[in-house]
């Protein structure tokens, strides 16, 4: 894998989640600095951030995420400090009375999809 073609913004799950959304009638912001995390995409109307993450940057507890077999050491570090930044964001959103949402990468469906919309508006 060619690191430099990794991308931290518009990546293909985001562009999925964000079209279905948007084409349902939810008007939202994407990557706002004043947020913790940056979330991928605010909804200050709903007071819900939701936070896209793939499977293998977040850690993710499905057969998408396999530990690395070279350079252990450093992708350990790397991936856990990953995870307990994540955690830190989302108890910070949450303690500024935010609903933080994840959605996962090897989750994004149409079922996963209409789930999130109930879960944005509460239901």
């Amino acid at each position: 894998m060619n690191m430099s073609h990794i991308k931290s913004k518009d990546t293909k799950p985001e562009i999925a989640v964000r079209s279905f959304l948007h084409s349902k009638g939810f008007r939202f912001r994407k990557n706002d600095k004043r947020y913790p995390g940056k979330p991928d995409i605010i909804m200050p109307k709903y007071k819900t951030a939701v936070y896209i993450n793939g499977c293998f940057w977040h850690m993710h507890d499905c057969k998408n995420f396999v530990w690395p077999k070279s350079n252990t050491d450093y992708w350990t570090n790397k991936l856990m400090n990953n995870k307990s930044r994540d955690l830190k964001y989302y108890n910070e959103m949450k303690a500024k009375g935010w609903k933080v949402i994840v959605v996962w990468e090897c989750e994004i469906n149409e079922d996963r999809l209409n789930q999130l919309i109930n879960e944005i508006k509460g239901e």
